[in-house]
């Protein structure tokens, strides 16, 4: 058939057959030839023949991808793909011939698709139902103006009306499809025409942007969350480098004056969930979300990054990048780059020290590498982090970043009770210390030093080092939060209060920060408030750990002891209801319990000295609870939030809580 055929290929899953059909009535209405294979039964060489020249011979390629396509890693679709995928090598960049067609809204950036798919605008028509305007613009694409080039599909990003949802299509067919007929009625011809670039031989045309919708009242209207991006990888074992480079970009876009940036904690909350982008962006009170892929080949990257308008799912902004791996920072400038520019903000500042940064991609790997075993934060995987940082560092030794990540995860060793305090406090303090000298701009190292001041009782030099860490990136909600906890273990509730109430303006999701703030208002007496904040941390996530136990602590303060009993209970952390659990039975005075509760607590005791002295304080017994608040001075991390702690009421009065604070450094 050759050159001159005018035919169109629809590639679809079998579960999709009834919108194919659509699609194809549709464009054959409009006087444009389709292929369509109907068999009931596929198979045999003669039809698969067929198929494959069919394929040669199109003149356009629609594939129609779905969550049915998403989800099916086998098909005869899938073969038909990389037939056409295979001829776009030979075909001229300048040419249309793959024009993707979603019946949903499953995300470009994890619909497992061949990459010439994603190169191009895809057309989203809710079930298969195509307007006019759509059966037109494939017209035109098959018959192009004579004398003129046809036009190329433009990048993804220009005209996708439909709101991209990473982790979920749970917007009824009904709805999409009003508001994508609405907005094309709106937006008229002109609107689907910006789904392909301006001819190459003419001036390119300036694309005409939709008309900009408003931020909902209360949003930012510059403010933006960046979502974990996709591994596309082929062994889809690159997941530590797709997220790195999230965060990563979340810090980079964090510096840009003017640009409110949802912290990391909060933006892969969202991670693996069923959430559209508009619920996602509710939820972050943002204006804007950016998502993307990142496909990782030997040394070579090809990263796609996207950004979206959440009031209407319009993308506003997309590219792609085909880089060698050293040149990964280079990409990320570039998207910050781009993203400043679409939302006309200050420009980035400088470059980063280069200690900052590493020039040996293998160092970098295993920062990043580093960083995702970090955040998982249980005892093998923080032994895994501290490996990877090692071995960044033994390839570059200047590479500030890796050295900070060895005093965080040291900190978070000592405050899981993994290893023991004294360790933590040299190891820390040493690490955090070469990362500033390598980096003084180095936020997270000012941030690790003052906590460990903090272990270390050197109130007035952790003082310091946050607020050092808080100019520099008056953004970072963890530096909020160290500096909440600084002020809690002074007594400084209200201070306290404030600062955790900081760090969830820029990190709303981080359940540790809100656990914090709900035991900080219970400790200043605020007992509603904080009930508010707990069961918001519970109804966020039931099993998040010490949510119960912080729980049943409120209600206990309340006089609600069976119902204090029952959160202890339903607390998931097995360390945390071994704490809670001879508090509960002795409110209840079921005396034989708590004291059974207690010993199993005390087989368990190391790194736990401070919740052991909390339970025979509430035991009325003294003499134990100090022996316990001695020991914890020197090895528990939980001594600094003895201040104002209710369960040490009555003991307040006895000289030897005088002499604990003075151990501590809190009291002359």
């Amino acid at each position: 058939m050759g050159e001159s055929n005018k035919a169109v290929f629809l590639s679809y899953a079998s579960q999709d057959a009834e919108a194919a059909k659509r699609i194809c009535e549709a464009l054959r209405q409009g006087g444009i030839e389709v292929w369509l294979d109907q068999s009931a039964l596929r198979g045999g060489d003669a039809w698969d023949q067929r198929i494959r020249q069919q394929i040669r011979d199109c003149a356009l390629f629609i594939p129609i991808i779905s969550v049915n396509t998403a989800s099916r890693h086998e098909g005869y679709f899938r073969l038909e793909w990389d037939l056409a995928d295979e001829r776009t090598h030979k075909i001229s960049r300048n040419r249309p011939f793959i024009i993707p067609v979603c019946l949903d809204t499953t995300p470009n950036a994890g619909a497992d698709v061949p990459e010439s798919f994603q190169r191009v605008q895809w057309t989203r028509l809710p079930g298969g139902e195509a307007p006019a305007a759509f059966v037109e613009r494939v017209s035109q694409l098959l018959s192009p103006t004579e004398g003129s080039a046809v036009p190329q599909p433009a990048p993804i990003g220009l005209a996708s009306r439909q709101p991209s949802a990473p982790y979920s299509s749970r917007r009824p067919k009904t709805v999409a499809l009003l508001i994508a007929l609405v907005l094309l009625l709106v937006g008229g011809y002109v609107a689907l025409d910006k789904l392909f670039l301006s001819k190459p031989d003419a001036p390119p045309a300036t694309p005409i942007a939709p008309a900009k919708a408003a931020a909902p009242s209360g949003v930012p209207e510059k403010s933006i969350a960046v979502l974990p991006f996709v591994d596309m990888s082929e062994k889809k074992d690159q997941e530590y480098f797709s997220d790195g480079l999230s965060e990563e970009l979340i810090d980079l876009l964090a510096k840009t004056q003017g640009l409110e940036v949802i912290a990391r904690t909060s933006s892969f909350y969202f991670k693996g969930k069923q959430a559209t982008i508009g619920e996602i962006a509710k939820t972050l009170n943002v204006a804007n979300v950016m998502e993307g892929s990142v496909r990782k080949s030997g040394n070579t990257i090809r990263v796609t990054a996207q950004l979206i308008r959440a009031s209407d799912g319009v993308h506003i902004w997309s590219e792609t990048y085909d880089r060698d791996l050293k040149d990964v920072f280079k990409v990320q400038d570039e998207i910050a780059l781009g993203v400043v520019q679409k939302l006309k903000l200050t420009l980035l500042p400088a470059t980063p020290a280069a200690s900052a940064r590493t020039e040996n991609a293998e160092a970098h790997r295993l920062y990043l590498q580093g960083r995702y075993f970090q955040v998982r934060d249980t005892s093998e995987d923080l032994a895994k982090a501290d490996d990877c940082f090692k071995r960044a560092l033994a390839l570059d030794a200047t590479y500030a970043p890796a050295w900070a990540g060895i005093a965080t995860v040291a900190i978070r060793q000592a405050a899981n009770g993994y290893i023991a305090l004294p360790k933590e406090i040299t190891v820390t303090r040493e690490a955090a210390s070469k990362a500033i000298e390598l980096d003084p701009k180095n936020a997270e190292a000012h941030s690790a030093l003052g906590f460990v001041h903090m272990m270390a009782h050197e109130w007035a030099q952790a003082d310091a080092a946050l607020a050092t860490a808080r100019e520099i990136d008056p953004t970072d909600s963890t530096v909020f939060m160290n500096s909440a906890v600084l002020a809690r273990a002074l007594g400084r509730d209200q201070d306290a209060i404030a600062l955790f109430r900081q760090a969830l303006e820029h990190d709303p999701l981080n359940l540790l920060a809100r656990r914090y703030l709900a035991r900080t208002l219970s400790f200043a007496g605020r007992l509603a408030e904080a009930e508010i904040e707990i069961r918001q941390v519970i109804d966020t996530n039931p099993a998040q750990p010490g949510a119960h136990y912080d729980l049943g602590r409120i209600l206990l303060a309340k006089g609600q002891v069976d119902a204090a009993g029952a959160a202890f209970e339903a607390e998931t952390d097995e360390g945390w209801k071994r704490l809670g659990l001879p508090l509960s039975y002795h409110a209840q005075h079921r005396t034989a319990e708590a004291n059974a509760a207690l010993a199993n607590l005390l087989k368990n005791s190391v790194g736990a000295e401070f919740q052991v002295a909390e339970a025979y304080a509430d035991l009325g017994d003294a003499d134990r609870a100090f022996k316990w608040l001695d020991a914890a001075v020197e090895r528990d991390v939980g001594i600094i939030w003895l201040t104002n702690d209710p369960l040490f009421k009555e003991l307040t009065s006895d000289p030897r809580y005088a002499a604990i604070l003075r151990k501590l450094k809190m009291q002359k």
